[in-house]
């Protein structure tokens, strides 16, 4: 989705812990396999985004822009994502144990942690409340 763009940073297995990341243009960056526990990304534009076995535990992605990220493998245990934009994105074998989705968006092309798609009657705290 985001593949033609030259711009791309590469924080791939970075330590990021408790980084504050707020509002910071990541379109399609590279974050797999980093350590950003208790990081801040309040209204972060992630959009196409590879964040696959991301450490993101408690962190706060409030409002963030997540459109086409991919999120497999991440754990985001105890993360807020409260009002954020999950349109697109795989959440495949992701942890979301303890995660607060409020007012997060999602759409029936979002890939949930067991592999099936968000519809209306998911009921996502047989994710977060496991």
């Amino acid at each position: 989705m985001f593949e033609d763009s030259p711009n791309f940073a590469d924080f791939s297995g970075a330590d990021l812990i408790g980084a504050d990341l707020s509002e910071t243009d990541l379109v399609g960056a590279n974050m797999s396999g980093a350590n950003m526990s208790g990081a801040y990304l309040f209204y972060a534009n992630l959009r196409g985004a590879d964040l696959v076995g991301a450490n993101l535990f408690d962190a706060n992605m409030s409002g963030a822009d997540l459109i086409g990220a991919n999120m497999s493998g991440a754990d985001l245990s105890g993360a807020i994502l409260y009002s954020a934009n999950l349109f697109y994105v795989n959440m495949f074998g992701a942890d979301l144990s303890g995660a607060n989705l409020s007012g997060a968006a999602f759409d029936d092309n979002t890939t949930l942690p067991d592999g099936s798609k968000w519809t209306p009657d998911t009921d996502m705290s047989k994710f977060t409340n496991p």
